[in-house]
């Protein structure tokens, strides 16, 4: 059921002045003032989208917009065009055996925007979150959020995080809204302290989520910002009418671009400028550049000097200049202190400028962990001289003072620079993003500094140096030039790597990573691996990157209880479930990465129809039901899928198991990778073995005994099937992926 709110935009035919001059005009209702364009009477507003209509309840004023129950919490100055209401929030309820009740607002707005300064707010451990919106002449924008969260998930007040509540931001300029609400489970598992979903919008900063929400909000109405303007056409064509508002002293607010037009009173003026703008005394409120005397005209003000000075009486200016004979006699008597103080000024400055200096250095070594990576350094006991400390002037150097066009990559990281140090090596240069300087940032950063010190492999990105003397920490890395693994099969406008690379691609990395499981002298879980961080050198040598999020697990543990950390789409549920990380988290998270080698497709994408949305979960549902063909790459399907496409797909169906004790390690799915390469090398072109044709045949058979289900989607009759729609999917909004 919707609930409708309409402001339908209709001009007013009487002019601002009488309508503020009517005995039935308020000045304000309850705490809340009302100034023209808006009122609350008869001939009061500009047009009926103003209307305040000011109820009598009990004894207690309250505003409404028109006829509405839609109530009015404040109208901030006239010059910033807001209006503040209490808004509906819309909720998605289920019984205990799962049927839904639901109520979601539609608002429809005329003269009125909903404001960019409001976030879209998602309430819910079962719940996913949109709305659709149309802003000026565009098409639709559609934006939302995903919030889950489990019986023992650890859930704190506060912020949304995407644990029980997320948030999102409202594009500019809305001028119609559908708000829609969902759930994967209908809340089955959750229902007793969980039983509905609900999204609103709310003004940024006046929500604090609170644990308490998820079993009752619904009676809840939150704060919401409107952005308003006169009519639908530009000042310019406004001006002709006889209802244009921006006469006298007021004239057009250059600044706003439309729908609609505003007033600003012109400078040197102030007050209401859809009524009156009135002459502003400069002098008397002390508003004014006067060394000596101010004196008031209208719309502005003029400085005079004393008698015996002239000058425009500015202290900004010429100011009051003496005059010649006495001028004279002042630099006489000032001329000699002033060269001995001039002196002694520069001699302190130098001092204190390089004192300020050092300190600087010193303050930002500190603030970016230098003391804390000294500690980590002398604490693990390996030998750490491999990575240099470089000075910000040699990275300045390096990069042309960090020239835009240097500028390799960007993202909610930082920035990746290309730099040419002075023995010639070209390197990549990462500036992070710290400008809050929180201690979780600054652990993230000294975290990625000791694992990469520690790791030398030729398929994981080599570690420079880094620089702790800047406001913005760096890393220098070895330039890596083929761009990442993800350019490469979702790009249309690279060409299309063969399957004998990507074959080796991912043995290359499997490698990378069952070094960091076993080999390194301490266990590291890199904890976000994905396409975008491996990169490829010319020759397509895979090189496993960015280790921001990742762990070191001590030697007698075989599992850590962490906050969730990772990327939609690659993420172990298992994982997700239990916050414990283990090792078989990175081979879940393989897995994906096999997948996308085989179909070359992204891991999640909404732009894909409902049950192909995500990746893994179709991946195994094709396998299921013998629809490989299907599911592979175009560019890599032929008439007969070669052998070890078929191996590289079972291996990537056990990477992909629920379970993580199911699933092989990563030294088992190397080994398993260099044999699969190894073979297809001595059998050169791909030829299907004879050992395979059955397994083919099941992978490739045609889908049969298929029933239509109630949404038109079409669903297999088996009696057990691997995919479920991502509605039945837990998905959680972590941050931190990149």
């Amino acid at each position: 059921m919707h609930l409708k709110i309409l402001l339908v935009a209709t001009i007013a035919a009487f002019g601002a002045a009488s309508a503020q001059d009517s005995p039935n005009c308020r000045s304000s209702c309850g705490n809340v003032s009302i100034s023209f364009p808006f009122g609350s009477g008869k001939g009061c507003y500009h047009s009926p989208d103003f209307l305040v209509n000011c109820s009598e309840s009990n004894g207690e004023q309250i505003p409404y917009f028109r006829s509405s129950n839609i109530v009015i919490s404040n109208m901030s100055t006239i010059s910033e065009s807001e209006v503040e209401i209490e808004m509906f929030v819309a909720h998605d309820c289920y019984n205990e055996s799962g049927q839904a009740g639901r109520n979601r607002p539609l608002l429809e707005l005329s003269s009125f925007r909903i404001s960019a300064k409001n976030k879209f707010i998602v309430i819910g451990c079962d719940t996913y979150g949109y709305f659709n919106g149309i802003r000026g002449n565009d098409s639709d924008i559609r934006t939302g959020c995903d919030s889950t969260c489990g019986r023992n998930s650890t859930l704190t007040n506060g912020s949304c995080s995407g644990v029980g509540c997320c948030e999102v931001a409202v594009p500019e300029g809305l001028r119609y809204v559908e708000m829609n609400l969902g759930s994967y489970n209908n809340h089955l598992n959750i229902w007793d302290f969980n039983p509905c979903s609900y999204g609103f919008f709310v003004e940024e900063g006046k929500f604090n989520f609170s644990t308490t929400y998820l079993a009752n909000f619904e009676s809840k109405k939150m704060l919401m910002l409107l952005d308003w303007a006169i009519g639908k056409v530009t000042c310019e064509e406004a001006k002709g009418r006889a209802d244009f508002l921006c006469t006298g002293y007021s004239e057009c607010d250059k600044k706003y671009t439309g729908p609609g037009y505003r007033c600003s009173c012109r400078e040197g003026y102030e007050g209401n400028p859809y009524v009156n703008c009135t002459d502003i005394n400069e002098c008397e409120i002390g508003k004014h550049d006067c060394k000596y005397e101010c004196v008031n005209i209208e719309g502005n003000h003029t400085c005079t000097c004393p008698k015996g000075y002239s000058g425009d009486g500015t202290k900004s200016g010429t100011g009051c200049t003496a005059e010649q004979s006495t001028f004279i006699k002042i630099v006489a008597g000032i001329s000699t202190s002033a060269i001995f103080l001039l002196i002694f000024v520069a001699w302190l400055y130098l001092i204190l400028k390089k004192r300020k200096f050092i300190l600087l250095r010193e303050k930002f070594f500190k603030q970016n962990g230098g003391i804390m990576l000294q500690q980590r350094i002398s604490g693990d006991g390996a030998a750490h001289d491999q990575a240099k400390v470089f000075t910000i002037e040699e990275l300045k150097r390096a990069t042309n003072n960090y020239d835009e066009s240097r500028i390799i990559g960007k993202g909610g990281y930082g920035t990746v620079y290309k730099g040419i140090l002075a023995d010639s090596r070209i390197v990549a240069i990462k500036k992070s993003k710290l400008a809050d300087q929180t201690q979780a940032q600054i652990e993230q950063f000294i975290n990625e500094v000791v694992i990469l010190s520690q790791i030398n492999h030729r398929n994981v990105v080599k570690l420079i140096g880094c620089c702790l003397e800047t406001e913005i920490p760096l890393l220098v890395y070895e330039f890596i030039p083929n761009g990442t693994l993800s350019d490469h099969i979702h790009n249309k406008g690279k060409s299309a790597i063969t399957w004998d690379i990507r074959l080796r691609i991912a043995t290359e990395t499997a490698e990378a990573l069952s070094y960091l499981h076993s080999a390194a002298s301490v266990p590291i879980i890199h904890r976000d691996v994905k396409p975008m961080n491996i990169l490829l050198d010319d020759n397509y040598v895979a090189k496993v990157a960015d280790f921001g999020a990742s762990k070191l697990i001590p030697v007698d543990q075989i599992e850590l209880a962490t906050m969730v950390q990772g990327t939609l789409g690659y993420l172990d549920p298992e994982y997700l479930q239990t916050n414990q990380l283990t090792d078989k988290s990175d081979v879940y998270s393989f897995g994906v990465v096999l997948v996308e080698l085989l179909t070359g497709r992204k891991a999640l994408s909404f732009d894909r129809p409902e049950e192909e949305r995500n990746l893994a979960m179709y991946f195994m549902y094709s396998l299921k039901e013998g629809r490989l063909f299907q599911a592979l790459d175009e560019r890599l399907q032929q008439d007969d899928v070669p052998s070890e496409i078929i191996q590289v797909s079972r291996l990537a169906e056990r990477c992909l198991r629920i379970k993580g004790d199911e699933r092989p390690t990563m030294k088992e799915v190397a080994i398993e990778l260099e044999g699969i390469l190894a073979s297809m090398i001595q059998k050169h072109p791909w030829v299907q073995s004879s050992s395979n044709e059955h397994e083919g045949e099941y992978l490739l058979k045609e889908p049969n005994n298929y029933y239509e289900s109630t949404d038109g989607g079409i669903v297999s009759n088996a009696s057990s099937s691997t995919f479920d729609s991502i509605s039945k999917l837990t998905m959680l909004p972590i941050a931190g992926g990149r």
